[in-house]
């Protein structure tokens, strides 16, 4: 039996998140002060007193995520588990739990792919949509046909698909057309993980060789191969790949069971993660840090 701790994306802000662990807790309060100084700016001050609009601004939420999950996790100071895993930006959380990455160094790099992420697509003409009740290969070949991408495979029934705007609105039609229950645009200023972020994974790639990793104390399970890892090359190459392509968050979830593990639990704002996982498989046990 072994367990995973896995740290959520985009998605999971919101307004004062962390506020209460920071006014109480020196070692989750030293989190949000390394923040603020490695990207000179007072974003706990955003985190914590908004504006939402603010907050959930692509180059500001990824690094807000990050540091409210480790302030979560040290302030627990409970021990790294078997294995670690995030979803999306969630991943550069993981490598930070696990010591690749230093709490600075992880805001850097997300405030460098929040602002490349923006800047690959001029606003308005990028869309991100949640897919429900669809078969996912069904859905694949419908964004091939529209020039878009399944971005992420959350669970079974629930895709996000991305792209330029006009793209994903025809795939969006044409699932509707083709049994999906529901498509709906989803409220991200970004697309995420499509080709249109061709741009994007460039400024990674160059962002990520400034930056001296350490091999992480666990494995991390990676979004693009499912696969549990240790190799700083392989997980430099992930981050990368990330940018383009999907989160294979469902398949990454069930070969968790492959991997021996029963226990999963969250680590950050928000229980999105413990509850896909209960949508995805009864083999493991789902819950929140704090629970």
């Amino acid at each position: 039996m072994a367990s995973v701790f896995v740290f959520p994306g985009q998605g999971a802000q919101f307004v004062g998140m962390g506020h209460d662990l920071y006014k109480t807790c020196p070692a989750a309060r030293a989190v949000f002060d390394e923040v603020d100084a490695a990207l000179n700016q007072k974003l706990s001050d955003i985190i914590f007193n908004g504006p939402a609009e603010e907050l959930t601004l692509t180059a500001n939420v990824q690094p807000a995520i990050m540091a409210t999950s480790i302030a979560m996790l040290r302030a627990t100071n409970a021990n790294i588990p078997e294995y670690v895993a995030g979803h999306s930006l969630g991943e550069y959380t993981a490598l930070c739990a696990a010591g690749a990455l230093t709490v600075g160094q992880a805001a850097k790099l997300l405030r460098v792919r929040g602002n490349a992420m923006q800047s690959a697509v001029p606003v308005g003409h990028g869309l991100t949509a949640v897919v429900l009740g669809m078969d996912i290969d069904v859905l694949r070949d419908i964004c091939e046909n529209n020039d878009c991408d399944v971005a992420n495979d959350n669970s079974p029934g629930q895709v996000v698909i991305s792209g330029l705007k006009e793209n994903v609105e025809a795939a969006m039609a044409a699932a509707k057309e083709n049994g999906a229950k529901r498509a709906m645009p989803l409220a991200l200023s970004v697309p995420v993980h499509c080709r249109v972020q061709k741009p994007a994974a460039d400024a990674m790639r160059a962002a990520i060789e400034t930056v001296d990793f350490k091999q992480p104390t666990v494995p991390i399970i990676l979004n693009k191969t499912c696969q549990p890892t240790q190799d700083i090359d392989e997980i430099k190459d992930a981050l990368v790949y990330q940018m383009t392509h999907g989160v294979r968050w469902r398949e990454s979830v069930l070969n968790m069971v492959n991997l021996g593990i029963t226990e999963q639990i969250e680590v950050g704002p928000g229980n999105v993660l413990t509850g896909l996982c209960s949508r995805i498989t009864d083999k493991i046990t789902a819950r929140k840090l704090e629970d």
